[in-house]
């Protein structure tokens, strides 16, 4: 009996240890998924049923120099409905008034937007989907309908907000404003303004707290952001509405005219090295022109005869010629090693000046000139052009910029052929910027200026940073090599001989350099050599105010190549517009008006051009969406009553425009 006893006992210990044990462990588990695991549990738990989403900031405005629009964020919405927060009795009620209302809206029959209301109700969808891509305007207008006015609780509205950027003038300088996005592999690609400038535009996201519902889907809590979006900077660029329109289009007719693959033209404010336009097409299969590549700032390629006046600044600086000295074109043929420099004018021009050698555009000469005074120490003409600063890139924030190729002696591809060569554009390279930049020094008494594509960034009226002129170098030559080159140039289109001399106008005066460059030129097929056709100066002659660049490639043969006729009157037609429409000369004809494009532009964005406002507008014929955007972006609240153009508003045009001021505007 004391045996079994025993041995129950034993049992007892035995399970009570076995239980202590399991108690222990229970309490290490318990203290472990509480203290260790717990927090990355409940993390997890939370991630299932409730995310923080980013909220994208509004993008700051990209401008012009005067206010106009070049890009902007534009916000839409999205409207759906939670079917389940409403109370039956209140969806039976006004399911009919909000189907009408949706009907009226969105275009079709009531009938179907009741029955799909009442599908949702009943399959208690939190998240259905009524509209999207809304604007403010018709935002608020749905906002009002029965049911949705009660809010997100009692009528299950939900509202999803996001900003999409718009380019008012559409495909004028679309290339030059560009753009940032982000493609599904994570890579960022950066173009134009908007990219160079994203730092500033793109503004600090927000945060916005979701609840996981049905179906995978996600709804908003609450009413309010958990971190409010702060949006980015506006930028004022230096473009000029007006000259891009008159450049964009000059550019477009002659490639069209001359059935061209691409082209690019550039004005820039001589004092400044402001960008006052730039324009970049290239022609799509399809044969419709488009703003393609940003050729004026990433295609480097040989410049041909306008870099004959670089070669004449050099061999004037070093004193190896004059501008009345005597050169001899033998017949339009000079022969350099293997190699032979042709004149396009079939026998030459016989012995000439030096002026006259670049008023006619030799190539027989220049080669003789570059050639024959520097051969026996190339280093000299090469060492003149880099203290031109032509071998250095410009450093411009746009991405892209192709690199300028100026050899030196020892280089690879350097031969005995490459003085000649380089003295009339070839085996050297450059961008349309960088070319347009040197005759901006010219220009400009010797002073080279980096362009400038940006004024300032702002904040409201507030300016964050300026941008001013950088001089590159303060004197690329002597004043009177200035003064010598700056006659020829003038003389180019206001003499007779000159090969601008088809671009005179008695008007207003002109200067600049004709180029036509031959491409695929090494491949010695007739039928695949191509040309690059250019003009390069500025105006007016005496006094400078702009500089321009026009480059065209591969016009059709069979049409015309030169760039005294392809590129020229592109030049010409800017000069005579710009002169227009800044009223600088009275006696020359009104010729230009504005695109539609621009009317079009300035009719909606009018007011928007100005830049922050200090007093009301009037604000009368105004869509109604654009009077939103203006008064928003000025930090005031509006409310809207009816659909359309402005016809009323509550604050008198010429009163103090105060933040946070709440405006009444009535559209009929």
């Amino acid at each position: 009996m004391a045996l079994t006893e025993k041995n129950l006992l034993r049992k007892l210990y035995l399970i009570a240890f076995l239980l202590a044990i399991f108690g222990v462990a229970v309490v290490v588990r318990m203290f472990k998924i509480h203290f260790v695991e717990g927090p990355e549990l409940r993390a997890e738990a939370a991630e299932r049923t409730e995310r923080m989403f980013t909220i994208e900031p509004n993008k700051g405005s990209l401008f012009s120099h005067d206010g106009s629009l070049l890009a902007t964020s534009v916000t839409q919405y999205e409207v759906r409905w939670d079917a389940v927060s409403v109370k039956s009795k209140d969806f039976e009620a006004l399911v009919k008034p909000l189907s009408d209302s949706l009907s009226v809206m969105l275009g079709k029959p009531a009938a179907y937007y009741e029955q799909y209301l009442r599908q949702a109700k009943a399959k208690e969808n939190r998240y259905t989907m009524i509209a999207s891509k809304l604007d403010y305007i018709d935002f608020k207008r749905i906002e009002s309908f029965p049911l949705f006015s009660k809010g997100p609780f009692k009528g299950g509205f939900i509202s999803v907000q996001k900003t999409v950027r718009d380019h008012p003038l559409g495909d004028i300088a679309k290339r030059m404003v560009g753009y940032e996005k982000t493609d599904e592999n994570g890579k960022l690609t950066s173009i134009g303004l908007e990219g160079a400038f994203s730092k500033y535009l793109n503004g600090v996201a927000g945060k916005r707290l979701k609840q996981r519902i049905a179906k995978g889907q996600w709804k908003p809590v609450g009413m309010n952001n958990t971190v409010e979006p702060q949006d980015g900077y506006d930028v004022v660029s230096t473009i000029d509405v007006g000259i891009q329109d008159i450049a964009h289009h000059a550019l477009l007719t002659q490639l069209e005219k001359y059935k061209a693959d691409h082209g690019t033209v550039v004005v820039m404010e001589v004092a400044t090295g402001e960008i006052k336009a730039m324009s970049n097409l290239g022609v799509s299969a399809e044969g419709q022109y488009y703003e393609r590549l940003n050729y004026a700032v990433s295609e480097s390629h040989e410049p041909g005869s306008t870099f004959k006046v670089m070669s004449l600044v050099a061999a004037l600086e070093d004193k190896y010629v004059d501008t009345n000295s005597i050169v001899d074109t033998q017949n339009g043929l000079y022969k350099v090693y293997n190699g032979m420099v042709r004149d396009s004018h079939k026998g030459g021009y016989g012995k000439i000046t030096v002026s006259k050698a670049l008023m006619v555009s030799s190539n027989t000469a220049f080669a003789k000139i570059i050639n024959e005074n520097y051969r026996d120490n190339p280093k000299k003409f090469v060492n003149r052009l880099r203290n031109m600063n032509l071998h250095q890139p410009l450093d411009l924030p746009i991405a892209g910029e192709g690199l300028p190729v100026i050899r030196y002696p020892g280089d690879k591809g350097w031969s005995g052929l490459s003085l000649a060569w380089m003295a009339y554009g070839y085996e050297v390279s450059l961008t349309p910027l960088q070319t347009l930049t040197f005759y901006n020094a010219i220009a400009n008494n010797g002073e080279m200026v980096r362009p400038r594509l940006i004024k300032e960034i702002r904040s409201w009226d507030k300016v964050i940073q300026r941008f001013d002129k950088e001089v590159i170098n303060p004197s690329i030559c002597s004043e009177e090599t200035l003064g010598k080159v700056r006659q020829i140039l003038s003389d180019i289109v206001n003499k007779k001989g000159g090969t601008g001399r088809g671009l005179y106008d008695p008007n207003f005066s002109m200067a600049g350099k004709t180029g036509t460059t031959q491409k695929n030129y090494a491949s010695g097929d007739k039928d695949k050599l191509k040309y690059i056709s250019t003009f390069s100066g500025y105006f007016p002659a005496d006094n400078p105010k702009y500089s321009c660049i026009v480059v065209i490639h591969e016009p059709d043969k069979g049409i015309g190549y030169y760039g005294a006729d392809v590129s020229g009157p592109v030049f010409k037609a800017i000069a005579q517009k710009i002169y227009t429409s800044n009223h600088n000369a009275q006696w020359v004809a009104a010729t230009w008006k504005p695109s539609s494009e621009i009317q079009e532009q300035k009719v909606s964005y009018e007011l928007l051009t100005k830049g922050p406002l200090l007093v009301m507008p009037d604000l009368d014929g105004l869509p109604g969406r654009d009077a939103v955007a203006l008064l928003e972006n000025n930090g005031v609240s509006v409310r809207i009553q009816g659909i359309g153009q402005v016809k009323a508003q509550s604050l008198v045009p010429g009163s103090p425009l105060v933040k946070g001021t709440t405006v009444q505007l009535t559209l009929e």
